[in-house]
């Protein structure tokens, strides 16, 4: 079966950083929903029309992978509003209930990047934000979606989202 819209595709995956400082490594095949959102755009298109066995390398620009770094999205919160358990490298699903900083989407996942003891350094950029990244993927197999999928959009996590939860980084 040829990758083509609406369908899923497993794939493993070598991540690095532009200087090939390994990021990420998937060794054991994840599907992805091809034609949704679970794949950067740059990733669809090198994998369009291929079949399971396809290699890429990408070299992918911020703009192409998790955009530019943001600096607006960083922002100091009183440290109160945090569990007493709170370290660097914790994620939270929007700012904490209580949170004064102005103008921050409550729809980011915000990093915990310092921690004092009067606030908390939260940074609302993907972990990737700003990077230039070097990706080898290989296709280990195409199937067909399934009508949940095809509704969904998706086959579960969305590419990528996988890295901010890696050791480290979660």
């Amino acid at each position: 079966m040829l990758i083509a819209a609406p369908c899923v595709v497993a794939l493993t995956w070598r991540l690095a950083d532009a200087q090939g400082v390994m990021i990420d490594e998937l060794s054991e095949p994840v599907e992805f929903f091809y034609g949704g959102d679970d794949l950067l755009p740059r990733v669809e298109e090198a994998i369009a029309g291929q079949a399971a066995g396809h290699e890429t390398r990408l070299h992918l620009e911020p703009e192409h992978a998790f955009g530019d770094y943001r600096s607006e999205l960083v922002c100091f919160e009183d440290r109160a509003l945090f569990p007493h358990t709170i370290e660097p490298g914790m994620q939270f699903d929007g700012l904490p209930e209580g949170a004064v900083t102005p103008d921050m989407p409550s729809d980011v996942i915000y990093t915990v990047t310092e921690v004092y003891p009067s606030h908390v350094v939260l940074d609302g950029n993907h972990p990737l934000a700003g990077m230039a990244l070097r990706l080898h993927l290989k296709v280990r197999d195409v199937r067909a979606a399934t009508a949940e999928e095809v509704e969904a959009g998706s086959a579960g996590e969305p590419a990528f989202t996988v890295l901010q939860t890696a050791p480290g980084l979660h």
